[in-house]
């Protein structure tokens, strides 16, 4: 039987690209993602997130089901160019007017809302300016963080500035499979670099509107297992894409520096973009930090598999192999919950009672059931991940790590980024040519949980 404290929160994650639709509606701006899906061989299929789930349109009957299932929080983001259609400037009202109707409407189901102000979808304005490598951004995010408090701080009390910064640096701007589809390592230490100062610049923006909100980075993350932990090349490059993938963000927030064996290999390429003051700036008190965590990483010689088609280790001159053993979700990633606790207990450990709350803002698996025969859709693929991942959880609470909340990634079946809509993440299932909604059997498991709190699990 597992535990979970009292006044754990229940909750399914989202974002506006991958949900929202309505790409022309009511003035909102063209974002980097616009852009990439337009561009031939960038997305599979071609698909774009013009329609989406038409969430826009459709938000009544979606926060109806969140509250069928019993959902306690809900995480979604904000599409900044639909606010702010060229990032600074003019703002957008109906844009605006949108986000105040859907979070009444959560308020109403009484669902707690759970704000991330940056999931990605950059105003391709801004971006034509030099994106993240503009120091300006950090600027222009500043406002948009303050407008958007200035807004919605009287009914939103929990919002994070930057979804999963390593992604858009690395993915973005390191190996071009996200948009803005740059590749060019340099370029990707300074989008690197500038997310940590943006998000102590969002913060102290968010904070001088309003007092009473809170808080916090989400952070994806991942452990590197070596194959053997004796191999002096294996220890190092898990220890080097452990320092990359984790410490940047961790060591920059909790302890204002980045790791010394980054410093030691890229110190080159990364200093000349740290100005005085930003890592002192980095450690702005966080309330809490979301972790959104999906599988291990394996290190070890090749298996003779194709390499993961994220993976960035040669962008590090590294001579290692990420191939995982199976058994694989759709998305080819690893079954390795065991990963998940030892990263909650790790950080316990590490920062003791400085580490602010936890929250499990992502964690997920893709696999692609669709409706049977009676109407259903029968996943237990999906119910079976989620059990052993809120095990380990709950593992993790009992050994001290102060988890307070989970978040389900993700509510419904959405656009999968570059991989279009092959990739079924949801506990409701959609079909995206008549946008009917059917719940899922790990809904109906979900439900069930939430309901007990988890004990059953």
């Amino acid at each position: 039987m597992s535990t979970f404290p009292q006044g754990f929160i229940w909750g399914a994650a989202t974002s506006s690209y991958q949900i929202e639709g309505a790409a022309h509606v009511d003035g909102r701006g063209v974002s980097i993602w616009d852009t990439f899906c337009a561009t031939p061989g960038k997305v599979a299929k071609g698909d774009t997130g013009d329609v989406a789930n038409d969430h826009y349109h459709r938000y009544p009957e979606d926060i109806s089901i969140m509250k069928d299932l019993g959902l306690q929080g809900y995480r979604f983001s904000f599409a900044w160019p639909r606010m702010f259609p060229n990032g600074s400037g003019a703002a957008e009202e109906r844009g605006f007017a949108f986000y105040d109707r859907l979070i009444d409407s959560l308020l109403e189901a009484d669902i707690e809302p759970l704000a991330t102000l940056y999931h990605w979808d950059l105003p391709q304005a801004l971006q034509d300016k030099g994106g993240w490598e503009n120091r300006d951004t950090i600027k222009h995010f500043a406002d948009y963080s303050a407008a958007v408090v200035e807004r919605f701080g009287d009914r939103v009390k929990k919002f994070t500035p930057i979804n999963e910064p390593w992604v858009v640096a690395w993915l973005g701007n390191g190996i071009g499979i996200h948009a803005p589809g740059k590749t060019d390592r340099k370029a990707a230490w300074a989008v690197a670099h500038h997310t940590v100062v943006a998000h102590a610049a969002s913060t102290q923006a968010m904070r001088s509107v309003r007092s009473d909100i809170l808080t916090g980075p989400v952070l994806n993350q991942t452990r590197s297992v070596p194959d053997d932990i004796n191999d002096a090349q294996q220890a190092h490059a898990a220890d080097l894409i452990d320092a990359i993938s984790n410490r940047f963000w961790m060591d920059a927030f909790m302890l204002g520096k980045y790791p010394q064996v980054v410093m030691d290999k890229f110190g080159d390429e990364l200093t000349p973009w740290i100005k005085d003051g930003d890592l002192e700036a980095a450690t702005v008190k966080n309330d809490f930090i979301g972790i959104n965590y999906y599988f291990d990483n394996r290190v070890g010689p090749s298996l003779g598999g194709k390499p993961e088609w994220h993976s960035i280790s040669g962008l590090f001159d590294l001579d290692i192999d990420e191939t995982p053993r199976g058994p694989l979700t759709d998305m080819g990633w690893p079954l390795t919950p065991q990963g998940l606790e030892a990263l909650l207990v790790r950080w316990h450990k590490e920062h003791g009672d400085n580490l602010p709350d936890l929250y499990i803002t992502e964690n997920g698996a893709a696999y692609d059931e669709g409706p049977s025969s009676d109407g259903a859709v029968h996943d237990q693929r999906r119910i079976d991940y989620l059990s052993t991942h809120l095990k380990a959880v709950s593992n993790a609470i009992a050994q001290g790590s102060p988890v307070k909340g989970y978040y389900q990634w993700s509510l419904m079946d959405n656009f999968e980024w570059a991989l279009g809509y092959d990739k079924r993440f949801g506990i409701v299932h959609v079909d995206f040519d008549t946008q009917k909604r059917i719940v899922k059997d790990s809904g109906i498991w979900y439900r069930d949980q939430i309901k007990n709190n988890g004990r059953n699990i």
